[in-house]
């Protein structure tokens, strides 16, 4: 069970419902860090008191270091300092809720600090989750999942001894605020149509991901990465209820799900406290109440995002990483309104194209791939 605990990216939604559930806990946090939340983040050190506060965006470091003068956490800019909030000696579990490639090497230090790795930035094994997954073992460091598909996954193999027995894992995914809709039908949808999803509540890059099912893509390869699966291993249903988080067949017949409310303080707890269970922060699952639980089967072509991510997964190599570099850079264009909406899978497209893919890749081919598709999308 976790005691102390440093949240790389604690003033976006992972990271302020990680400190709710630290509060409820008793946990003590050791470091935060965030980029540009000044605010957000002076609150937070005040209330949890942490030895050390990162703000990647140097100015806004500086304005916290000012506004901190009269406590005893040490401010630190730049995102080099994150490596450092990932490897503080007093934390026993590093929360990692940054959002995108930034959070691949701040993981990798905890990996080999031996922390417990809660975690929530799923870029991190998209890109490199072989390189990932082997410094974990090597280094005997625990890589609990926090997103609540993976987290269901992560639970229901709690009792299986041999991952030969696994059939299949089956994510599921509400299909975003577009469910249903034709190809032609999503093209007309804005920015703010894009980010009203019907069931979470996220930051707009996670929340556009999940309306170009992108994010499912993702996490697809998380789940590969994770589990050391094929991808003819990883199914995914639309589940338009989220009560159902996620299932595992086993060759046997036999179906494990795990349900809850869509409520990430489950699985953010329960990533703290693993192997043991806690207290529940949220309301109770009523079954009684629930509505009728549906499952359906995704549409990519409507949706191309998901067979694009797929397509990287069974290329492999950087292939990945191009993937996701392209997809970061056209959803920051999405959101800035310079692109519209299906320019983000065509520009993913554009990128997976021009991008050469390396094949067994060292971290350097990892960041380079991540580096050439950025470029590609901006060109």
């Amino acid at each position: 069970m976790s005691k102390t605990i440093s949240i790389l990216g604690s003033t976006g939604s992972i990271g302020r419902q990680t400190l709710d559930v630290a509060e409820q806990m008793g946990l003590r946090v050791a470091a935060l860090t965030a980029h540009g939340s000044v605010d957000r983040m002076e609150e937070q050190v005040r209330q949890f008191k942490p030895r050390l506060a990162v703000m990647t965006d140097e100015a806004a470091a500086k304005d916290l270091a000012v506004r901190l003068a009269d406590t005893e956490t040490r401010v630190l800019g730049g995102f080099e300092a994150l490596m450092e909030a990932a490897t503080v000696p007093e934390a026993d579990t590093v929360v990692t809720a940054v959002v995108g490639m930034v959070g691949l090497k701040p993981t990798l230090a905890a990996i080999g600090e031996k922390k417990r790795i809660a975690l929530a930035n799923k870029e991190t094994l998209v890109c490199a989750g072989e390189l990932v997954m082997d410094a974990a073992e090597a280094a005997g460091a625990e890589i609990v999942p926090v997103d609540s598909e993976h987290s269901a996954i992560f639970q229901c193999v709690q009792g299986c001894a041999d991952r030969r027995e696994i059939k299949r894992l089956i994510l599921t995914c509400s299909g975003g605020p577009f469910y249903g809709m034709t190809y032609d039908e999503v093209g007309k949808m804005t920015k703010a149509d894009a980010l009203k999803h019907p069931n979470w509540k996220m930051g707009p890059k996670i929340t556009v991901d999940c309306a170009t099912l992108m994010n499912k893509g993702l996490e697809v390869i998380e789940a590969m990465r994770l589990y050391r699966l094929p991808l003819r291993q990883v199914d995914v249903v639309i589940h338009r209820q989220s009560i159902v988080h996620s299932l595992v067949e086993y060759h046997d017949g036999a179906v494990l799900a795990q349900l809850g409310t869509p409520d990430m303080r489950l699985p953010i707890r329960y990533a703290m406290t693993y192997p043991e269970r806690g207290g529940n922060p949220a309301e109770p699952l009523d079954l009684l109440a629930c509505p009728p639980l549906t499952f359906a089967a995704p549409d990519r072509e409507a949706f191309p995002c998901l067979r694009l991510a797929e397509e990287a997964a069974t290329e492999g190599g950087t292939a990945c990483a191009i993937l996701n570099g392209a997809n970061e850079e056209a959803v920051r264009l999405f959101l800035e309104d310079q692109i519209g909406f299906h320019d983000i899978p065509r520009l993913v497209a554009q990128a997976r194209a021009a991008v050469p893919v390396v094949q067994a890749p060292t971290l350097e081919d990892i960041l380079e791939a991540d580096r050439a598709a950025r470029e590609s999308v901006r060109h």
